[in-house]
């Protein structure tokens, strides 16, 4: 059975049983702090279970793609290392919203797997939660009772909360659950030890299949669980170790899930895979093939390689599969972009965004490569470097401090600085570097720390949204919460009526007040978490169940949706002006300026752009009426010629926008008409990253207030110049400026000619050599000059020329070559760079550096004379 004919059995069995088959979410998450990635199948209806939304459907069924790679569930280092642990993986699972319950869930999983499936029964155990004291938490009987009607008793194990407890968070949706594992032993192995004892061992060939939680608590901020208000099933079974188990493989990575990228690698690194979980080579393309699903589907849905947040952590992972292709597959040339192609023929029937996004995948990785291998190639160097001054030292540690500084600022992986070491018989500090890793993560979370506390509910009621129609409003506070961070106490409410748009789709979220007649309360910030619109207050009223007046700060308000809606008629003209590959991969929409993001793999032309710009305010003079469908289904959209984003998740209803021929689903909010944007003005074109461009724009208040800007320092320029001409008379001051240029470089050059007369006569000889030491007022060009030909014309010669030129210390260097064997220009740069306070470094005949303190050149100058 073929890894696709697995997926769709699941798929089609659940279907069978009444549930709605429903896509995967994207990977990256958008609007849930807690989370940046999905880690789990259930990720994408954390808001039926908290009772925030109403199930599509009381059951459904998908496969969904998932990330775990930081925080609580984190199986990065596992990776390669063993047959089973991956950083993306999919999870099939099926799930009940106050319907069915544990009996239905059991018979359900029961059946597929040992009469759809035909796995067969005596090779299954299954996992109860055998209770926890601590949180009064009773053993699941009525799981046990059901599953011994399936099973004999002897294969029923209790499991402690650690094993039988899921949690997708330190908060959130939470319960018991019930594992299946499956035991793919031979039979004579099967008769040494029982699978009983190997259950929860990570024994490689007894793994858990499939895990039933029964969803009922939610655990709240305080760490205490409070019951869901309605009792739901979430199963996810991992679809790699599925394959393994009915494909009657010892690894995941030997079913057709990997095999096809693991051919690939073979034919691009001459290297054969053998399966050997210590072979290096092995782990490596396990690695690869692992890592490059996972970069692969988020760049897709949407996240680029970055430094920061959920991009930095994509990027980490890349460099990790680039780093051991490079160190043990020998693979010093781009390559892992390569194996798209294949992931896409693989995968992409199931998941479109892959075929779709092809080509801005491959790029990206591409670029990442080609970035981070010049990155390896720079800190092998700076490597060698520490080791020869670990050496010089009569040391055998790498300093903590500097290894750190290697992996922290320059990318530079510690396990291959470790590896490095540890062929010229080093070590690094791992304490220390440890250490340097936990006073990261303690600064990094200093600058993020927030304690939230509980939500006080006061009114049990829904959130009616008002801000699309009007900016104030009359309102109640549904319920809130204190929070604390660096900048002081705030509190975070829910308003039964809110005008204030939550930051979301780019658009940064409403600012404004909420006020009585005796209070007055600053709202900072806007945002959506879990369903909910909640907005910052700088306080908590006195009376929190009073009636409150929202207004919105209209005149942000007003540029940031003039932005918004200009956001979709630059992405039209983009589109008609480069083609309909263009789209858009992100944004950022505020009253002051708006930043777009789009797929187009070169520079944009300044032809390409002033059409844009005339495209976009020709839309602007024409007068558009908005016209907006509120809620209307997500197919009906797409007929009308909406465009969606990948990477973006879509209910079964959607709002749609339209500026005349340009339509898009967003929920943003817009104005009524095009020509209150008043007008468009492009205020650069730059990389955002590979194959994707970016366009930052100002438009009404801001573009009026720009080109006012330019008028006055136009006006400026011409009373400096004294002339009505500007253009013509800076271009007379170049010419001038030019021609000045010249004659200062023919005096620099004089001046040096005078100057090499006197040098040539001034060595001294000191045992095997001429020694010069000079001090100069020279430029470091000239300097250069000098100095190499005085190195080649005065034979067993050392020159030291040190400069003040500018009021900087300058320190060159020369050796002949008839002395290489005797002395290194670097090394003597670098001894004689300690009275300046500065470095640098060179090639033995010739090196420089550069300092800080002036004053040191004299210490400099003495200690030459020594040499």
């Amino acid at each position: 059975m073929t890894s696709q004919e697995i997926r769709q059995k699941f798929l089609d069995y659940f279907k069978s049983k009444d549930h709605l088959i429903v896509p995967s979410a994207p990977i990256v998450l958008k609007d849930d702090p807690t989370l940046m990635f999905s880690n789990s199948g259930m990720t994408q209806f954390k808001d039926f279970f908290l009772g925030y939304k109403t199930p599509t459907a009381p059951r459904i069924a998908d496969t969904q793609k998932c990330l775990r790679v930081s925080g609580k569930h984190n199986d990065l280092d596992d990776v390669g290392r063993d047959t089973y642990h991956h950083t993306m993986f999919e999870m099939l699972g099926n799930w009940s919203f106050g319907d069915y319950f544990k009996k239905d869930a059991i018979a359900f999983a029961w059946e597929l797997l040992t009469e759809v499936y035909g796995i067969p029964k005596e090779n299954l155990y299954v996992t109860i939660f055998e209770g926890d004291a601590s949180e009064n938490l009773e053993r699941d009987q009525d799981a046990y009772d059901y599953w011994k009607a399936l099973i004999s008793e002897d294969r029923i194990i209790n499991g402690n909360k650690k094993d039988n407890f899921w949690e997708m968070g330190a908060s959130g949706p939470c319960g018991p659950c019930s594992e299946i594992h499956v035991d793919l032993r031979s039979e004579e192995e099967k008769a040494k030890v029982s699978g009983l004892d190997l259950v929860n061992n990570d024994h490689p060939q007894v793994v858990e299949i499939w895990n039933l939680v029964f969803m009922q608590y939610n655990r709240k901020a305080d760490g205490t669980l409070e019951n869901l208000p309605a009792k739901h099933i979430d199963t996810g079974m991992g679809f790699e170790r599925l394959c393994m188990a009915l494909q009657g493989k010892s690894s995941n990575y030997d079913t057709d899930v990997f095999t096809p990228i693991i051919a690939k690698v073979e034919e691009l690194s001459g290297k054969k895979y053998s399966g050997i979980l210590e072979d290096e080579k092995d782990i490596a393309i396990r690695v690869v093939v692992d890592h490059i699903r996972a970069v692969s589907f988020a760049i897709a849905d949407g996240q680029l390689p970055s430094n920061g947040g959920a991009g930095y952590v994509i990027r980490r992972i890349l460099r990790r599969g680039i780093s051991y292709s490079y160190r043990f597959l020998g693979m010093q040339e781009p390559f892992l972009y390569k194996l798209v192609a294949v992931l896409q023929e693989q995968m992409g029937k199931f998941f479109p965004e892959l075929e779709k996004q092809g080509k801005l995948v491959s790029e990206v990785i591409k670029s990442e490569e080609e970035s981070f291998l010049k990155t390896i190639e720079t800190g092998l160097i700076r490597v060698e470097k520490l080791i020869q001054q670990t050496i010089a030292n009569n040391a055998k540690v790498l300093p903590s401090e500097e290894v750190f500084e290697l992996y922290d600022t320059y990318g530079f992986p510690d396990d291959l600085t470790r590896i490095i070491a540890e062929e010229k018989g080093l070590t690094i500090d791992e304490k220390g570097f440890e250490a340097e890793m936990e006073k990261q993560k303690l600064r990094s979370k200093a600058d993020s720390a927030q304690k939230v506390y509980d939500w006080v509910v006061l009114e049990d009621k829904d959130v009616n949204f008002v801000g699309y129609d009007q900016i104030e409003a009359e309102t109640t506070i549904s319920k809130y919460r204190k929070v604390e961070n660096k900048d002081g106490e705030f509190y975070q409410v829910v308003l039964s009526n809110s005008p204030f748009y939550p930051e979301g789709g780019g658009q940064v979220g409403d600012k404004g007040t909420l006020e009585n007649a005796t209070e007055s309360f600053e709202v900072l910030e806007t945002k959506k978490e879990n369903g909910l619109i909640i907005s910052l207050i700088n306080g908590l009223p006195k009376d929190a169940s009073a009636v409150f007046y929202a207004k919105v700060n209209a005149v942000e308000r007003k540029n940031s949706q003039a932005n918004h809606s200009v956001t979709h008629l630059l992405h039209e003209a983009l589109r008609d002006v480069l083609g309909t590959h263009v789209e858009q991969k992100g944004s950022y929409v505020g009253p002051d300026y708006l930043r777009f993001d789009f797929s187009h793999f070169s520079k944009m032309t300044e032809e390409e752009l002033a059409l844009v710009e005339e495209k976009v305010n020709a839309k602007i003079k024409e007068s558009i009426a908005l016209q907006e469908f509120r809620s209307i289904p997500i197919q009906e959209a797409l007929d009308k010629g909406a465009m969606a984003l990948f990477g973006e998740k879509y209910g079964d209803n959607v709002r749609m926008i339209q500026f005349g021929s340009s339509k898009e689903l967003c929920g943003g909010t817009h104005v009524k008409n095009t020509s209150e944007i008043g007008h468009f003005k492009i205020v650069s074109e730059s990389s955002a990253a590979a194959g994707i461009r970016r366009i930052e724009a100002i438009s009404g208040d801001k573009s009026e207030e720009y080109f006012k800007n330019l008028e006055k320092q136009i006006v400026e320029l011409s009373q400096l110049l004294k002339s009505k001409d500007v253009v013509k008379s800076i271009e007379k001051l170049l010419d001038e400026n030019a021609s000045l240029k010249s004659e200062v470089e023919s005096l620099k050059k004089e001046k040096a000619k005078g100057e090499i007369g006197d040098w040539k006569n001034s060595y001294e000889q000191k045992g095997n050599k001429q020694l010069l030491v000079k001090r100069t007022s020279l430029d470091a060009g000239s300097v250069k000059d000098l100095v190499f030909q005085l190195k080649k014309e005065i034979p067993t010669s050392v020159t030291v020329i040190l400069s003040d030129a500018d009021g900087k210390p300058m320190i060159t260097v020369g050796v002949s070559d008839d002395l290489a064997a005797s002395y290194q220009a670097g090394a003597i740069v670098k001894d004689l760079a300690k009275e300046i306070q500065g470095g640098g470094g060179g090639n033995p005949g010739f090196a420089t550096a550069g300092g800080k303190n002036l004053d040191g050149l004299e210490n400099a100058y003495q200690k030459a004379l020594t040499l």
